[in-house]
């Protein structure tokens, strides 16, 4: 058995990028761990959402922790930054973002994780954080560093395999337009995920695909029924994240890997 510790910005991050492989390895037997930057304090809520008084973190905290339970992760721990928001948004320099946190100082909590752990696996994000969030690219900043720190022998950099997403998108657009969903326009978007050729691992996560999208409608306060994840049908949802992608250090060139925690 070994432990793979995945490390995100914020809730439902989890769910959407790594659920597969987080309830994978769990069925497989291996320990899963989820670390979160922030309770996520700056995401929008629909109005009459929380009950009176509730604050939105106190919502998300434990949406995250029905989350976790349906993806097999024994253990959920935040590192205590707050909600960087948007870039370029007033948030992003406000004290106690994660956006302002000294790398250092950040790595040096989550290495503590990783130690304790004695991890053999760390997901992080890209170096643009998937698509250019200031909090997900922390994520990357500060998870290398951390295994750096904890010696933490494998870093898989989650991401979006955009030249995928876009013919996948290309090939739905007809029957999502006859269904009312909005598809998000990735192809004009340069900065979201990555190229094929960038990529490393490809994982089939397609037999956790219930389990991921249940993981995502834990997540109500931001991942509505009527939201792009919920509103495909099955099987355009497990086209769509039935493979999650990742780029590690010193594979390649292309997919060399098909398993995180293979050989373990």
């Amino acid at each position: 058995m070994a432990t793979l510790v995945s490390f995100h910005a914020h809730p439902d991050d989890e769910s959407i990028a790594c659920g597969g492989v987080m309830r994978k390895a769990f069925d497989e037997g291996h320990r899963v761990v989820l670390v979160v930057a922030t309770r996520g304090e700056h995401g929008e809520v629909a109005d009459g959402f929380l009950t009176e008084g509730e604050r939105l973190w106190q919502r998300r905290v434990e949406e995250t922790h029905a989350a976790a339970e349906i993806l097999g992760a024994k253990r959920v721990e935040f590192l205590g930054y707050v909600d960087s928001g948007m870039m370029g948004e007033p948030t992003n320099d406000e004290p106690g973002s994660f956006w302002t946190a000294p790398v250092e100082e950040a790595a040096r909590r989550l290495a503590a994780i990783l130690r304790e752990e004695r991890a053999e696996v760390l997901t992080v994000y890209d170096d643009n954080g998937g698509y250019g969030h200031p909090d997900h690219i922390q994520v990357h900043r500060v998870g290398l560093r951390a295994a750096e720190l904890a010696g933490t022998p494998r870093v898989y950099q989650n991401t979006m395999n955009r030249d995928q997403m876009i013919r996948g998108m290309a090939e739905f657009a007809q029957s999502a337009a006859a269904a009312g969903v909005d598809l998000p326009d990735f192809e004009e978007s340069a900065e979201f995920g990555k190229p094929d050729a960038e990529i490393t691992a490809a994982v089939d996560v397609t037999a956790y695909a219930g389990h991921k999208r249940a993981a995502m409608r834990a997540h109500a306060s931001q991942i509505g029924e009527e939201s792009f994840f919920l509103a495909m049908p099955e099987d355009a949802f497990r086209g769509a994240f039935g493979t999650e992608w990742f780029i590690r250090t010193g594979q390649g060139p292309g997919i060399t890997e098909t398993d995180l925690l293979a050989g373990l």
